[in-house]
């Protein structure tokens, strides 16, 4: 079937709930210049890059290992004239190198699950940085906690509360300096433009043979996240400071 996410997130600019001012909050918490050099891991369609390399002129270097994202990335950079500041590098990011300390931030917004979870998404992403530099996630957490009965979490969300993913980060000898949290707003807007996409790729694709999957999963999404992950599931990113 066609790759489930690179269908309903093929109009997001921002494939998290988030906001570019969100973004560009991150940007002056990590002190980005001109100056800077940020390594964007999982990167997807470009779109914390984009707004970065905007507003502060920075040089980003992402990584992506879909094909449909990174295409996406390479177009949207193109048609913003950023080439000379956005590097975009089609790898997996658990398997790419790169030199020790040489970059300013790091970050992984939204795909922790490259590593197979929070800790060693930090472990993997510290390294890159220079001491005094910062590495910042986008990450899941429970708004409560226990879990109300008759909620089973899906495979692969073994999220903690929010105390206990800023422990992670001090676990990894980052020092956390910024919370920036999403809003219902910021995950209406997500959630609703997947339901969105969604139904505009069947409109245009009624006889597709994956057509009833698309839909069908595109649903229990839906009512997934009315039912319980609206009041449940936060996400935020959480910068740590290089100690």
């Amino acid at each position: 079937m066609p790759w489930y996410f690179a269908v309903i997130e093929r109009e997001h600019e921002l494939q998290n709930p988030t906001s570019p001012e969100k973004i560009r909050l991150l940007g002056e918490c990590l002190r980005l210049g001109p100056q800077s050099h940020v390594l964007d891991m999982a990167s997807g369609r470009g779109g914390p890059a984009l707004v970065l390399a905007t507003a502060f002129g920075c040089r980003i270097t992402c990584v992506e290992r879909a094909e449909e994202f990174h295409t996406a990335a390479r177009r949207r950079v193109s048609d913003a004239g950023l080439e000379a500041l956005i590097e975009l590098v089609r790898a997996d990011a658990s398997e790419f190198s790169f030199e020790p300390e040489r970059y300013d931030a790091a970050l992984c917004l939204g795909a922790s699950f490259v590593w197979d979870g929070l800790s060693a998404t930090l472990a993997a992403l510290a390294p890159a940085v220079r001491p005094g530099g910062f590495v910042a996630v986008g990450e899941p957490y429970w708004r409560v906690w226990p879990l109300p009965e008759g909620f089973e979490p899906d495979p692969g969300e073994e999220f903690g509360t929010l105390p206990e993913t800023i422990k992670c980060f001090e676990q990894d000898g980052l020092a956390p300096v910024t919370i920036i949290d999403s809003s219902l707003d910021d995950w209406d807007r997500y959630e609703s433009l997947h339901w969105l996409a969604a139904e505009q790729w069947l409109h245009d694709h009624p006889h597709d043979p994956d057509a009833q999957e698309i839909s069908a999963r595109s649903e229990r999404h839906r009512q997934r996240y009315l039912r319980w992950e609206r009041d449940l599931l936060g996400w935020a990113i959480i910068a740590g400071c290089k100690r």
